[in-house]
């Protein structure tokens, strides 16, 4: 029997043809992007959400349909293509303008100078997010200047501190909430082999959410030569212990079963074995096998892991306080509260206090829409044919976060290829292939045109 992707390329791959976005254009877009030293405290995002207005007026946007609204030292983008049914919700595209720091000093290259060098485009942010922005640029600039109109309005939106605080995105979802649907460039994508052969690509439709608690201890201390049963480091040492030792309930949700069901072959051995029987029966077994695996327990299961710890104020003195972070990836659906409820009753310590930092946003995850899953399948098949495409969840936020929570069904769409050991976001010496570009207007234009009409 066929695997379902095969079924979907085989009805819906179109014939091989020119993508309206220009190939050459997206590259410098992507090396000028990287240009702008984006990160927090720099102040130069309204710079590059000006860039990006200025390509999109060449293409012919009206002035009327590009705003940028700067927020403090940051700010958003959004351009819209106007449909020609006013009746039908937009389709949304996002990425992020903003990338995280970067020491010149620890890099063999300057970040924030492009370069391209060995079939690489080299820089800070060069694959997150700045690649699938150009691309987005790139192919909505490119169908501007052919003429199209779509039947429902198609808007782009790039955030300006996904990476930090996400008050940027927060804005944006509550603005364009009334939307159909939404695609992201800062999720998903495809992986190659070491030979460069495609293997597989992702379509992200969850993420989980990011809760930190702060878990605090205190005593009223004293000299270290009379030591007290109430010292606040043991009692954080034998917490941390109790979060290190206990394992969240397993949970299965649409998109993890069809995720590991389509895996399972790949992975093979015990792993794929219980991928399966997990996906089919919540096998417990099955699921306590998967959660040995680094990759895998977060697919599986909530976790909390202990991050960071301090405590005391003198070596010869009984400490009067220490403090714990706990950070918590938790399962789509699954309430914040619901975990620091859990987090209490594991750290079965009544005087310890414990607070959620900074106000976190959870959500469910996104719907395995059949109209995306053909759109994706058949933009992807025209690249690789016959590759599968396997619905994932994250286990990172990005700016999905926020729409899905108002009700936004919202998608991991990047066009961006990649080996496994040229995976470098966040990391020293990020780059992306060059090679890759015109594959990857094509993939965005084929999405975009499926899903907008």
């Amino acid at each position: 029997m066929k695997r379902w992707w095969a079924v979907l390329a085989a009805l819906f791959l179109p014939q091989a043809a020119q993508a309206a976005g220009d190939p050459a254009l997206a590259k410098t877009v992507l090396m000028k992007s990287i240009a702008f030293r984006t990160v927090e405290g720099a102040g130069q995002v309204p710079g590059l959400a000006a860039y990006y207005a200025s390509l999109l007026r060449q293409a012919g946007f009206a002035a009327a349909d590009i705003e940028i609204v700067p927020m403090g030292e940051t700010a958003t983008l959004a351009a819209t293509i106007r449909g020609s049914d006013p009746t039908l919700k937009s389709l949304l595209m996002i990425g992020h303008m903003d990338v995280v720091a970067a020491n010149a000093a620890d890099w063999q290259r300057d970040p924030f100078t492009p370069v391209e060098e060995n079939g690489y485009i080299f820089g800070r942010g060069a694959e997150d997010n700045k690649y699938d922005v150009a691309m987005m640029v790139a192919t909505l600039a490119g169908l501007k200047r052919a003429g199209w109109q779509p039947r429902r309005s198609v808007t782009l939106l790039l955030s300006g501190d996904e990476e930090t605080h996400m008050a940027t995105t927060r804005a944006l979802a509550a603005r364009y909430q009334d939307a159909e649907l939404l695609l992201n460039g800062d999720g998903g994508g495809g992986l190659l082999d070491e030979g460069g052969k495609a293997v597989l690509y992702q379509l992200q439709a969850g993420e989980k959410s990011y809760a930190d608690f702060e878990i605090g201890f205190t005593d009223p201390g004293g000299h270290s030569s009379a030591p007290t049963p109430g010292n606040p480091i043991y009692r954080m040492a034998r917490v941390i212990d109790r979060i290190a030792a206990y394992r969240f309930a397993p949970m299965r949700n649409e998109l993890t079963k069809a995720s590991f069901l389509l895996s399972a072959d790949r992975i093979g051995g015990e792993a794929g074995a219980a991928m399966r029987s997990y996906a089919r029966t919540g096998d417990s077994k099955a699921a306590d096998l998967l959660s040995e695996f680094p990759e895998f327990i977060g697919q599986v299961r909530t976790t909390c892991v202990a991050t960071m710890a301090q405590g005391g104020h003198a070596l010869n003195a009984l400490p009067q306080s220490a403090s714990l972070n706990v950070n918590c990836r938790i399962f789509p659906g699954v309430a914040i509260e619901t975990v620091r409820a859990e987090l209490e009753r594991v750290i079965a310590d009544p005087s310890a206090s414990i607070v959620l930092r900074d106000s976190p946003t959870g959500s469910d995850a996104s719907p395995l829409r059949p109209d995306v899953l053909k759109a994706v399948t058949a933009a992807v098949a025209a690249r690789y044919p016959a590759i599968p495409v396997i619905p994932s969840m994250s286990a990172g936020a990005t700016d999905s976060l926020y729409f899905r929570a108002l009700g936004v069904p919202s998608y991991g769409v990047s066009s961006l290829f990649l080996r496994g050991e040229d995976g470098f976001a966040h990391g020293l010496d990020e780059r992306v292939p060059v090679a890759g570009i015109p594959a990857a207007l094509d993939q965005w234009e084929r999405v975009v045109k499926a899903l907008a009409g």
